[in-house]
């Protein structure tokens, strides 16, 4: 016999202000014991050093943590010149100094204008990237350096916010799968020394912002229903994804995993509700028909 589950069935999304020093996962344990959620997961790990905006999804909202990883995101991060460090941060080991030269307002504009569209950019070791099976910084605690390909991402915006001696303060906007830590490396090479992030921020994940994010210091000091009020709906991600209202028997036979017939035809994705109830999502095919692509049950 399978071991019972004590805690309770919960679902939503809950937007978590991590603070500086644990990790992704041990912010998630933290807020998971203040609901007593059974199931729960994130969506986007920041490192340690990293403050800012971490989406929890609790309960079905597990189903859509993978959609909402392919968010664009946006980033405050400040920047040490002239120091190089082997995981790319303040956390590690330095392993490489070089003088700062002196550089010019117009230089940095310009540098940063050669980073902003669609670039290439090779992931750091120090990431959960696997190589036969293995994370790369496992690997790299061993003293190991894989050959990694490059990637194509996109800076949608590289903003310059403060400038002063060794110090860069950055805001980005970039595409999933952007490291800032390389991102970083790359400008400061670009300005002719090195650099390291010092502190990293997320503003905001998809639609989701940090401004109405919570501390675990606020959730902490909230009743049950505070906390429960700040649970935003299983299918708030996906609000960009057209949606259709079934009848009472099209509901039943997407319960039970049925392809319809629902008029107009059309082909994608779609939403799909029945009295207001999320039901999940469906695949319009072009003759007209639904099938069930991901179905939620809100009731377990």
């Amino acid at each position: 016999m399978g071991k019972r589950k004590s805690g309770r069935n919960v679902h939503g999304i809950l937007l978590l202000d991590k603070r500086i020093g644990i990790s992704s996962n041990k912010a998630l344990q933290e807020v998971r014991r203040l609901f007593n959620a059974n199931k729960a997961g994130h969506t986007g790990s920041l490192d340690p050093l990293a403050t800012g905006l971490l989406p929890l999804c609790f309960g079905e909202a597990t189903k859509v943590s993978a959609l909402m990883l392919d968010d664009d995101k946006r980033y405050q991060v400040v920047v040490k010149l002239g120091v190089m460090t082997d995981t790319g941060d303040a956390e590690g080991v330095i392993i490489d100094t070089r003088p700062v030269p002196e550089l010019s307002l117009f230089e940095i504009e310009s540098c940063l204008q050669r980073f902003t569209g669609v670039i290439d950019q090779v992931p750091p070791m120090y990431s959960a990237l696997k190589h036969q099976g293995r994370k790369l910084y496992e690997l790299a605690r061993e003293g190991k350096t894989i050959a990694r390909a490059a990637r194509r991402i996109r800076i949608f915006e590289l903003k310059l916010l403060s400038f002063a001696g060794d110090q860069l303060a950055l805001e980005v906007a970039c595409s999933k799968g952007t490291y800032i830590r390389s991102l970083v490396e790359d400008i400061g090479f670009a300005l002719d020394c090195c650099g390291t992030v010092t502190a990293l921020r997320r503003l905001a994940a998809g639609q989701f912002s940090i401004t109405v994010a919570k501390t675990i210091e606020e959730l902490s000091a909230m009743d049950e229903q505070d906390l429960y009020n700040n649970l935003l709906a299983v299918d708030k991600p996906l609000e960009a994804i057209p949606f259709l209202n079934l009848s009472d028997i099209h509901a039943i036979n997407i319960r039970y995993g049925q392809t319809i017939s629902h008029e107009p035809a059309g082909a994608g994705t779609v939403r799909l509700y029945h009295d207001t109830v999320f039901l999940g999502l469906g695949e319009r095919l072009l003759d007209g028909r639904i099938s069930p692509k991901k179905l939620f049950n809100l009731n377990i």
